[in-house]
């Protein structure tokens, strides 16, 4: 099964049209966030009106430059995974929108806690090796969410989910100098690029019997 997995669009239709042979190949489409662009929140609409006409099996969430009320055009094309569980054959997928606090100075900023939050739905104490986890906010410590001065910024709450949950798969997105892929106990975890730099990414996955794994990931650039 092969997943386009892409984020921080941030209202460039030009890379999404642009982006149309990967549409063609993949199965669904993984959006982790950043529909709009930075200060431009009316940019988002037509990013998320694209983005649907180019795949009909696209599981997406917010990201922190989008207004926490359009989760609402989300959930009305049914494309929304924020705060639920949708399931894709036998693969669950959930997700976690918006960004850490920090400046201020976009829209949906959020807490740790407020954050991890949104996977409450899986809280049950087991571990999901079927799950793909979409996090516009990166885990912590990971080569995912390095800012050019080297710190790392991801959220400890979100990570500290991974360690229990095991999901197969996490595709994040935020930090655009930070395109990268790394592994965290069992999971791989995506930062795919921001597509409004032209980056994107291809995540492939089979199942052998019950058991999902992970066959290739790679970064690509348009």
């Amino acid at each position: 099964m092969r997943f386009l997995a892409i984020s921080d669009i941030h209202g460039n239709l030009e890379n999404l049209e642009r982006l149309t042979p990967e549409f063609e190949r993949a199965d669904a489409v993984l959006f982790a966030g950043d529909f709009a662009q930075f200060g431009k929140t009316e940019t988002g609409k037509p990013a998320l009106e694209l983005l649907c006409k180019k795949h009909d099996q696209v599981f997406a969430v917010l990201g922190n430059c989008d207004e926490p009320d359009f989760i609402a055009e989300l959930e009305s094309r049914d494309i929304s995974v924020q705060k639920t569980v949708a399931f894709f054959d036998s693969l669950a997928v959930c997700g976690s929108g918006g960004g850490s606090k920090f400046t201020g100075t976009t829209p949906f900023e959020r807490t740790d806690e407020e954050l991890v939050g949104d996977f409450a739905a899986l809280d049950n104490g087991e571990k999901w090796h079927n799950l793909i986890a979409i996090m516009h906010n990166p885990p912590k410590d990971t080569k995912c969410d390095v800012i050019e001065n080297g710190m790392h910024v991801g959220s400890a709450a979100l990570r500290a989910f991974i360690d229990k949950a095991e999901p197969l798969a996490v595709i994040t997105g935020h930090i655009h100098e930070s395109a990268n892929i790394d592994t965290v106990g069992r999971t791989i975890v995506i930062n795919p690029g921001a597509l409004a730099d032209g980056k994107y990414a291809v995540l492939e996955v089979s199942k052998n019997a019950d058991e999902w794994k992970v066959d290739s990931a790679t970064l690509k650039s348009l």
